[in-house]
């Protein structure tokens, strides 16, 4: 009998498979040594022009070049990419703020983010919350002027 034939064949930018979405596009990033600056690209959902303009703005994003000139980008330039994003995107930080952020929290962002992410959190729960209140209160506001009509 024949056994089963099995074929792994690797994903590649190139190959026209979509790209994962961000949350396993740091998985996908540690299969690899070096990146291009279109696969960081694809990865962080980024236009190649913005990670270009953050790296004269970050100077801890400093992606080798090649001798051909491309930027290859190792593990440690995606995930600087990726809290960059995160710190100006989703926490509403300027740049100057982020920039400031990372240089004064170098060696202890996982422990910042896991706090932060929880205060945050936090904070959206009592807006939502303060949100809902306010909107009781004034939907009550309206249903006593339409009753005294």
């Amino acid at each position: 009998m024949n056994a089963p034939q099995t074929a792994t064949i690797a994903a590649s930018p190139r190959q026209g498979i979509p790209m994962p979405n961000n949350g396993t596009a740091t998985q996908v990033a540690t299969e690899k040594k070096l990146y291009r600056i279109g696969e960081v690209s694809r990865l962080a959902d980024l236009k190649p022009f913005v990670l270009r303009y953050w790296e004269t703005e970050f100077p801890m994003l400093q992606p080798v070049k090649s001798s051909s000139g491309h930027r290859l980008y190792r593990q440690e330039d995606v995930d600087m990419v990726f809290r960059i994003k995160r710190l100006l995107y989703d926490e509403g930080f300027t740049i100057a703020g982020a920039r400031r952020f990372l240089r004064e929290h170098e060696g202890n962002w996982d422990a910042e983010s896991a706090g932060a992410s929880h205060a945050a959190e936090g904070a959206a729960q009592l807006l939502s919350r303060k949100m809902l209140l306010d909107l009781r209160d004034t939907l009550r506001t309206f249903l006593t002027l339409l009753e005294r009509r």
